[in-house]
């Protein structure tokens, strides 16, 4: 089972490799075989790349993606009224049925726009169905994802353990509470629990509504040794230097939805001053009400207001930075030989980018998902001439429509935009 994606503009995101101006990239059994100006691979199936530009799919570190049904209704929202209206409001009415179309038409949305690999933070826990829905939804849609389990109520931990005998490996990590929104001895026990299982750990810190460990919740897990190079911190905004510090002293990421936290006032991006303590930072979209869930316009708004940044550090953030803080650098994040062949042909003579001088700077201010044309998962094809292979859109959008204006009625909102929570 070979295929050899010939003759594209390689942009692989591997040092050793570079930017090829012509370039093939050989597939074997799902991984990439290698990666070269020209390769010679008798019997092998070709994609003619031939005006595109070949790249490793995108990683989305951090989507809250069962609210995909109520995409656009919050665009104008704060952070107190996204949180009134999506976990006060409309969380309650939410039945298994509706995780599961939000979560499965929000992961191809993902996979639509190139994201191959998604970390889906999920905290519409009411119910244990609720979280086998959302975990069927992801399994149902193609590309690799990882479940980030964020649980309701104060004993997570009989459930966190169910649903990790359902994903071994590293399909799963951990959502905490803390140290925002729960003591340091809850973080410390949440941790823990963590550690025993194996699953690396999430959790939201910005400045938005007050910090329960006063401005310091950073340094107050480095103190319980609760930091480690399997940590995400979301957002980071209003973090100090040092705390930073002290995360790429773990070894520690961040993930960084520069849409949202600029629109609900997280206070500044932190990318620059992250990247200054020695972190690498990852890219993600955080929600769909508030923001569009592609990492074109996430790279596009990061690079707008961290001017200093080179475009191809903010392209790094969105592929192989994200790979490594969501613990599969390994498998995926570049064009290299021995990993998963997780690859993105975009259309390098569309005109919102034609002629292409810079790749990686075009696509950092210029890039849209309408460029997509393929997508390939682990080296099969889930997208194809502009479109994604077995999937019945427009029954899906019959669904998702039918269970967000059950939701809507259930609590009483219009969706039109004229709800203010």
């Amino acid at each position: 089972m070979k295929t050899l994606v010939q003759g594209g503009v390689v942009l692989s995101m591997d040092p050793g490799v570079g930017t090829l101006p012509r370039g093939d990239v050989l597939v074997e059994d799902g991984r990439i075989a290698a990666v070269a100006p020209a390769l010679d691979a008798g019997g092998a199936e070709v994609v003619d790349a031939t005006g595109k530009i070949v790249l490793p799919g995108f990683v989305d570190t951090h989507r809250h993606t069962w609210q995909t049904a109520f995409r656009g209704v919050g665009a104008g929202w704060t952070f107190d009224q996204y949180r009134t209206a999506v976990h006060g409001t409309l969380k309650p009415h939410y039945r298994p049925e509706d995780v599961y179309l939000g979560t499965l038409l929000g992961r191809l949305e993902a996979l639509d726009s190139g994201v191959t690999t998604m970390l889906d933070w999920f905290h519409c826990a009411t119910a244990p169905e609720n979280a086998d829905a959302a975990i069927q939804a992801l399994h149902d849609a193609p590309g690799h994802a990882i479940f980030c389990y964020g649980a309701d109520g104060p004993d997570i931990e009989p459930e966190i353990r169910r649903v990790r005998n359902l994903l071994p490996g590293d399909d799963m990590a951990l959502g905490l509470h803390g140290p925002v929104l729960s003591t340091m001895d809850e973080t410390a026990a949440d941790v823990a629990l963590a550690r025993e299982l194996g699953l690396p750990v999430s959790t939201h810190v910005h400045g938005t509504g007050g910090w329960r460990h006063g401005d310091r919740p950073i340094a107050g897990m480095a103190e319980r040794g609760l930091l480690d190079d399997r940590t995400t911190i979301v957002h980071g905004n209003g973090l100090s230097d040092d705390q930073l510090a002290m995360l790429a002293d773990a070894g520690a990421s961040v993930s960084i939805s520069p849409d949202v936290e600029l629109k609900m006032g997280f206070e500044p991006v932190v990318a620059g001053r992250a990247l200054a303590a020695g972190l690498r930072p990852s890219l993600s979209i955080d929600d769909c009400p508030s923001a569009g869930g592609d990492l074109f316009g996430a790279m596009r708004t990061l690079f707008a207001v961290e001017r200093g940044i080179p475009p191809r550090d903010v392209l790094a953030f969105a592929t192989v930075d994200g790979a490594r803080a969501c613990g599969r650098g390994a498998r995926t994040g570049s064009l290299t030989a021995g990993k998963d062949a997780d690859l993105v042909l975009l259309d390098a003579e569309d005109l919102s980018v034609f002629p292409v001088g810079d790749p990686a700077g075009t696509l950092v201010s210029a890039g849209h998902p309408g460029l997509v044309d393929s997508v390939f998962v682990a080296g099969e094809p889930v997208k194809r001439d502009g479109r994604l292979l077995g999937v019945d859109l427009p029954a899906l959008r019959a669904r998702l429509r039918a269970s967000r204006d059950r939701i809507a009625a259930a609590a009483g909102i219009a969706v039109d935009g004229s709800w203010v929570p």
